[in-house]
């Protein structure tokens, strides 16, 4: 398979051949894919959500009037759900919404989530990410050559302490390690620029460690 390899300052590219990117035929392993990505998403929601019971909201504990003889309807405590500052009912606790993901499980939606987005065009590769004199206004122009809009997902292995304080500042930019690469990462970005470092290490990954 394909790819376009840009220059580090992204004026030049060419097309240079990627044997060990993964091939699939059909559908094998969007499946497994959209599981990984719920399970990825999953697995970040923190579950701290909280809500109080009727028993667990401060005072109710005098009857508000008498049962009979006044003319409105029936009240046993003013922390009732149906009163305001009351309990609620079915609330959201506090759980762990944490998936299960096997590592074979994992690799196989990585692989699949890479040769979706290179079939499509979607993942370039830079020689490597200017880091001595690296500024925030020069990642930017060359981030602009190679994907004038949209999101970007920026991968290195790893990234330089200047390259990465210059990109972070960019609003439509994001960052990783090609070591942490994941089929989210994958999935949500326009385009995805990773540079021949972080390629071999992604390569290595998916094939079991053989490149």
């Amino acid at each position: 398979m394909k790819l376009k390899v840009y220059s580090p300052d992204g004026k030049t590219s060419r097309e240079e051949e990627f044997p060990n990117l993964p091939v699939f035929e059909g559908e094998k392993g969007l499946q497994t894919l959209k599981e990984v990505i719920v399970a990825i998403r999953a697995n970040q929601r923190l579950g701290t959500h909280s809500t109080k019971t009727r028993g667990e909201v401060r005072g109710g504990g005098k009857k508000p009037w008498r049962q009979k003889g006044t003319g409105r309807a029936r009240a046993g405590s003013n922390r009732s759900p149906l009163w305001g500052g009351g309990g609620v009912v079915f609330g959201p606790k506090p759980r762990d919404y944490s998936k299960k993901i096997n590592a074979k499980v994992r690799m196989l939606a990585l692989r699949r989530a890479l040769f979706d987005r290179a079939s499509a065009g979607d993942i370039d590769v830079i020689e490597a990410w200017l880091s001595a004199t690296a500024k925030t206004k020069e990642i930017n122009q060359i981030i602009a050559r190679i994907a004038p809009k949209g999101k970007v997902l920026i991968v290195d292995a790893p990234f330089s302490t200047e390259a990465a304080r210059a990109a972070r500042n960019i609003e439509r930019v994001s960052l990783q390690e090609a070591s942490k690469l994941n089929p989210l990462d994958l999935a949500q970005y326009k385009r995805i620029i990773v540079s021949s470092k972080a390629l071999d290490t992604i390569l290595t990954r998916v094939n079991g460690g053989k490149n």
